[in-house]
C-alpha cells in the first residue's frame, strides 16, 4: 500500500527529528566501543554508515520536497 503524500511527509519529519538522532548516538556509541586504529577510517565509517542509514526510507523521501500532486491546481 503506497503512502499518501502528507503521509510521507509526515513520517519524514518522524524520522528526521526522532529517528536520525537516535540512529547517531547510536553509531557514535558502539563506534566509541571500538579500538579506533586511524582517523581515515573513523572517517570511512561515518560516511558509509551516513548513507547507509537513509536507504530502508528511499520510498518515504521521493517527491517529499515538491508540491502536492492530489492538490488541485489554482
Amino acid at each position: 500500500m503506497a503512502l499518501s503524500y502528507k503521509a510521507r511527509r509526515g513520517w519524514a519529519l518522524v524520522i528526521l527529528l526522532v529517528g536520525l538522532p537516535i540512529y547517531i548516538v547510536a553509531v557514535i556509541t558502539v563506534k566509541d566501543w571500538l579500538d579506533r586504529p586511524s582517523m581515515l577510517i573513523d572517517l570511512l565509517i561515518y560516511v558509509s554508515l551516513g548513507i547507509v542509514w537513509i536507504l530502508p526510507f528511499r520510498s518515504i523521501w521521493r517527491g517529499v520536497g515538491q508540491a502536492d500532486p492530489d492538490e488541485p491546481a489554482e
